[in-house]
């Protein structure tokens, strides 16, 4: 039916690749909706400097649908990282292009600089005792009931261009095993204050509360490529 297409198609998964991951970009939230991730030890060491980074708009994205550093000033948000800067010492380009604003998106200072901090820290401990770990990152928009006693979906947007601020954070990890085996761990954080103290397993969730309040999907793409699959979850090894 090209006559229905004669004057393009209003809107496309919009995908970067760049040295350090792959992402699929949300003009309507101005963040990413994924991420992805390869870490190694290979990917872990170097002498990458962060300092020599800086938060950058993604000139890539269409200027409406773009987020700036100005949003993010006065906000009372950190510019968290989707794919975390410290998971690409290897090479300081990589280090670089994990500043676009696109791999942000607004965190509570609280939780980025604490126990979200916890989990990037742990990823890479599990990288350096497998062969690979892939790490998918993204917001999630979840319902909640209000007063009327009907459920919501509500959250706030930050600065002239309405950035939207997610209220949770997912990070799935498939970590591949030296025996071949897959495994899989898949976490959800409130986009709040979270006390460090709090072990991490605690926010272990089956990959399916994930895949459903996404819109992503995760189980059928791996096993495409392996039947050998053990999913993590909370209290629950199968």
């Amino acid at each position: 039916r090209a006559e229905l297409t004669k004057y393009g198609l209003p809107g496309l998964a919009q995908l970067r690749s760049r040295e350090s991951y792959v992402l699929c970009y949300d003009p309507r939230s101005r963040s990413a909706l994924w991420v992805i991730e390869q870490l190694n030890r290979e990917t872990l060491g170097g002498t990458s400097d962060r300092a020599a980074c800086d938060f950058q708009e993604d000139d890539s994205v269409h200027e409406y649908h773009r987020a700036t550093n100005g949003d993010y000033r006065g906000s009372g948000f950190d510019r968290g990282h989707l794919a975390a800067a410290a998971n690409h010492k290897w090479s300081q380009k990589a280090m670089r292009d994990t500043f676009y604003l696109s791999n942000v998106a607004p965190q509570d200072p609280h939780l980025n600089q604490n126990a979200w901090n916890n989990l990037e820290k742990y990823s890479r401990s599990l990288a350096r005792n497998n062969k690979n770990v892939y790490v998918c990152t993204g917001p999630l928009y979840l319902p909640r009931m209000e007063a009327d006693g009907k459920m919501y979906v509500k959250y706030q947007v930050i600065g002239k261009n309405n950035v939207a601020v997610p209220t949770h954070f997912f990070k799935v990890l498939i970590l591949e095993k030296e025996s071949g085996e897959i495994e899989l761990r898949s976490y959800v954080m409130p986009n709040s204050p979270v006390d460090e103290k709090i072990p991490l397993e605690r926010f272990l969730v089956p990959i399916e509360s994930i895949e459903r309040a996404s819109g992503l999907l995760f189980v059928p793409n791996i096993l495409k490529r392996t039947s050998n699959l053990k999913a993590i979850t909370a209290g629950n090894k199968h």
